[in-house]
């Protein structure tokens, strides 16, 4: 008789637990592969994409008031398109506001004038109404800085532009608004 078979006909001396133990193995192998589930599951779970990041900007902001077309009128793209440009180099905040009901410079300066108080750094001006608008509010706040594109009188806080070229134009945006950064560093 061999070993096998001597050791099946003689009784079990298993002590309780190990009986326990083998009553339960089904139970502990269905627990263990679902722990190994658990895990290889946490493991491979795809990582969540990142917050997207919001651009810090500087404390300077310049601005710019167009008619009720906004920046796709003809005469602001450019202005606002060398704004943007200097943004992106810079990091100085640009913004732009239409001219919103009547477009008559008495309209305008009401909307020039909440951009001074907005604390624009420069404030660019692009189009009939919003032009007509810089002397009159350029006077009753002579601490801000404007520039017309367009036919208007020059004075102590305003300059005036009145080059039709549109790359000159996004150029002198472009320069004045990356100035605004330089003046602060």
């Amino acid at each position: 008789m061999g070993r096998r078979a001597r050791d099946a006909q003689r009784p079990r001396r298993d002590t309780a637990v190990v009986q326990w133990l083998r009553a339960q193995s089904g139970w502990w192998l269905l627990a263990a592969a679902g722990l190994i589930a658990v895990v290889v599951g946490w493991a491979l779970w795809p990582q969540a994409e990142p917050e997207p990041r919001q651009r810090e900007y500087r404390a300077e902001t310049a601005c710019l008031l167009t008619g009720a077309a906004g920046v796709a009128a003809p005469e602001a793209r450019p202005v606002w398109t060398g704004m943007q440009e200097a943004s992106i180099a810079t990091q100085v905040k640009v913004q732009f506001l239409e001219v919103d009901g009547p477009q008559t410079g008495e309209n305008a300066e009401t909307f020039l004038a909440s951009l001074v108080q907005s604390r624009c750094g420069v404030i660019f001006a692009v189009g009939d109404a919003p032009v007509q608008a810089v002397g009159p509010t350029a006077a009753r706040f002579p601490a801000a800085k404007f520039i017309a594109f367009g036919a208007a009188t020059p004075g102590p806080n305003v300059v005036v532009e009145q080059d039709a070229n549109s790359e000159s134009v996004q150029r002198k945006a472009r320069d004045v608004v990356s100035a605004l950064a330089s003046n602060r560093d």
